[in-house]
């Protein structure tokens, strides 16, 4: 009986990384579709992300492995969700980009981070690897350094461009910003699971 419960943990482990694909996938064509105003990409992104979480749901249940589980498969799909956002704002101003030339590179920046952390979250889930977990908080960090740089070039005194460019980039950041965030509420998931106790803050 017991091995059987193991098995089903296992399967729900599965099912994550199957989800953390998608969601690496998603983020990256997203990125790709706002820097270079790719209508078809993003298009893509959007359908594809729509039902990215529909078919996998945890049936085993067990205390804090299975609630944890619960609760990371709706943060993936959040992070999901955020790709999709990100796709829209490409959709939106097709076929102009969204993405004045001033930040092309903190988005470039942004969009690797986010790729970096989910592959880096996919680690974590799969191998249960607290370590990595813990690195996760200080890779975040680093994403609200690129939010705060994005957000002090659009406020400063030197943006030529007009309100709606700004309010599309302050929007853009936010959904890099939010899908991050969503990645360490994962890696401090597996963290209490695997240890008993909260992951300290860096």
């Amino acid at each position: 009986m017991r091995d059987v419960f193991h098995e089903e943990l296992e399967s729900i482990t599965a099912d994550h990384l199957k989800m953390t694909a998608l969601v690496r996938d998603a983020i990256e064509s997203a990125t790709k579709a706002l820097l270079n105003a790719d209508l078809q990409l993003a298009e893509k992104v959007i359908e594809r992300t729509i039902n990215i979480m529909a078919r996998q749901q945890p049936v085993a249940s067990d205390l804090r492995r299975l609630v944890s589980s619960l609760r990371i498969s709706a943060d993936l799909e959040r992070m999901g969700d955020l790709a999709h956002h990100i796709a829209k704002l490409a959709r939106m101003r097709y076929p102009n980009s969204a993405v004045p030339t001033e930040v092309v590179d903190v988005i470039t920046e942004m969009g690797s981070a986010a790729s970096r952390i989910v592959e880096k979250m996919a680690v974590v889930l799969e191998f249960r690897d607290t370590t990595r977990a813990l690195e996760i908080d200080s890779d975040d960090d680093e994403m609200d350094k690129l939010q705060r740089k994005l957000i002090s070039t659009i406020l400063g005194p030197d943006w030529v461009h007009s309100v709606e460019s700004a309010v599309d980039m302050a929007f853009a950041s936010r959904y890099f910003e939010r899908f991050s965030d969503h990645a360490v509420s994962i890696a401090q998931r597996v963290y209490y699971t695997e240890t008993g106790e909260f992951a300290p803050k860096s």
